[in-house]
């Protein structure tokens, strides 16, 4: 889901509100750091709670009942997650401590094959996710970088792929909506120049996490990431989802107990996919917590959630826009996006910005949100950045519109 304008219809996030025990405990907050964690809904806190009192054991190896019941929670966790991705396969679904490790996993495994000269092509607009384990695989093994450049408005440029994507490309890696400005990548020409040189394609999709289920096969990438916490779910869970053709390919790049069929003292046998990718006791109630989320979005009506986050990010655009001083950062229309807005406010440092909405009861995230290379694209050391969640409504807009007045009178 992303903002290009939809119906008009109608949506109670008061209603919303109520299922995330969050908002019991602290009703005065206002929440605007979607982008970094989302709160968890009931549901959720329920599922992961339910796993851990009544079926806390480890897979796979266990034949007496508890840990029987624990495989197969987890199990159906990946078939859950596999039908919230719209994939096929639920043994493409890798899970993983987040988007990073999901990262991590896809660069040390492409280690083994990649070799000096071969090229990986990023862009300027990644998260810290999805630039450093790249560079340290440039360090191992001598493969080039090469980056994307970006609009005035911080948008992937897609007018140089055919000068950038050579026939030594391997990988294309990039965000599917930036963690800064909310844009969201135009796909159809990346993954075509990609694929006409056989190269794969990774997308960064921690921030589309959230904003319901995808159909992967059609978006046309060859490898997914996402993390749990930015989609309603635990922290410390996410996962990767590849192509099994290409994930049968993949050495594993880290061993131990679960991902081998066979051992010996000088070799080994991986096991068949996923385990051979997931070595070691996995976060089995962090995954059961992560599938509640994936069956919990799937319930909503996506299309009322949709018009409500439209209809947020435009009254919030439409009231900074009326301020002076403040510049906004990346696209300024609705136009493929998401409800993410980041801003600088003149001569006012975003940590002391957000300490003024933070005395306010207002979270929001100041700095330059792991996106070094972008902030230096703008000039700024970084910004102050608010993003919409459902449970977000007009009052919230509202304050933080009061606030940054108030801040203005207080730090200009």
């Amino acid at each position: 889901m992303q903002m290009t304008k939809p119906d008009a219809m109608a949506f109670d996030p008061a209603e919303i509100k109520k299922l995330f025990p969050i908002f019991s405990s602290h009703p005065q907050l206002r929440y605007l750091d979607n982008a970094a964690t989302t709160q968890c809904p009931a549901a959720v806190i329920q599922a992961v709670d339910l796993h851990e009192c009544q079926s806390r054991a480890n897979i796979s190896r266990g034949i007496y009942p508890l840990a029987e019941e624990a495989t197969e929670a987890y199990h159906q966790a990946r078939n859950m997650l596999a039908q919230y991705l719209g994939a096929q396969d639920a043994s493409e679904i890798i899970f993983t401590s987040g988007t990073t490790g999901a990262i991590n996993l896809l660069a040390n495994a492409y280690a083994v094959d990649l070799k000096e000269g071969d090229e990986i092509l990023l862009s300027l607009v990644e998260h810290h996710s999805n630039l450093l384990p790249w560079q340290i695989l440039s360090r191992r093994t001598g493969v080039k970088l090469r980056f994307l450049p970006l609009t005035a408005d911080g948008r992937i440029d897609m007018r140089s792929l055919h000068r950038l994507v050579t026939e030594r490309c391997r990988l294309v890696a990039v965000t599917h909506a930036s963690n800064v400005t909310g844009a969201v990548t135009e796909l159809g020409p990346l993954i075509d120049a990609a694929h006409s040189v056989d190269a794969a394609v990774l997308l960064d999709g921690a921030q589309m996490a959230q904003h319901g289920p995808l159909d992967i096969n059609a978006l046309g990438v060859d490898f997914y990431a996402l993390s749990g916490h930015k989609m309603f779910g635990p922290t410390g869970i996410g996962l990767l989802w590849g192509r099994r053709d290409l994930l049968e390919k993949l050495a594993p790049p880290f061993g131990g107990g679960g991902m081998v069929h066979r051992v010996t003292i000088d070799s080994f046998e991986p096991a068949e996919l996923p385990a051979r990718l997931e070595p070691g006791t996995p976060p089995i109630a962090q995954a059961v917590g992560l599938a509640a989320a994936a069956a919990w979005l799937m319930e909503l009506d996506l299309k009322a959630v949709e018009s409500h986050l439209y209809h947020l990010t435009g009254r919030l655009l439409d009231g900074l826009n009326n301020f002076p001083g403040i510049k906004l950062i990346g696209p300024s229309d609705l136009y493929q996006r998401l409800s993410l807005v980041s801003l600088d406010l003149a001569k006012v440092h975003p940590h002391d910005l957000s300490q003024i909405f933070a005395d306010r009861g207002i979270a929001v995230r100041g700095g330059h949100h792991c996106a070094e290379p972008l902030m230096r694209f703008f000039g700024l050391m970084g910004t102050t950045r608010v993003s919409l969640a459902l449970y977000n409504d007009e009052t919230d807009i509202d304050a933080l519109l009061l606030a940054i007045e108030e801040a203005q009178r207080i730090l200009i």
